[in-house]
């Protein structure tokens, strides 16, 4: 069952896409779909960038629908620039 259901997403997923071209302005319905669409997939860890190229729009594009949608925003992941506070006291 579950494969049948990730198989109608993908299908879906895909014929929003499709119908959604790159560029195109989204208003009205279209716009809340992919809007509740875009929060729930964010929400279950899906990051902006890989939202922007699955939809074929911007990563602005996305992060903008995400900001109106009220969505809270992750911080960003990776490494810090500088010493930890802990490295730093630890060589003192």
């Amino acid at each position: 069952m579950i494969m049948g259901f990730r198989q109608s997403t993908c299908y879906e997923e895909a014929r929003v896409a499709e119908t959604l071209k790159k560029g195109s302005r989204v208003t009205g319905a279209a716009r809340d779909k992919l809007a509740t669409e875009l929060k729930r997939k964010y929400d279950s860890g899906a990051s902006i960038r890989a939202l922007a190229e699955e939809t074929g729009r911007s990563y602005g594009f996305v992060h903008r629908m995400l900001s109106e949608s009220g969505v809270s925003l992750r911080g960003r992941g990776g490494a810090t620039r500088g010493k930890s506070k802990a490295a730093t006291a630890a060589g003192s």
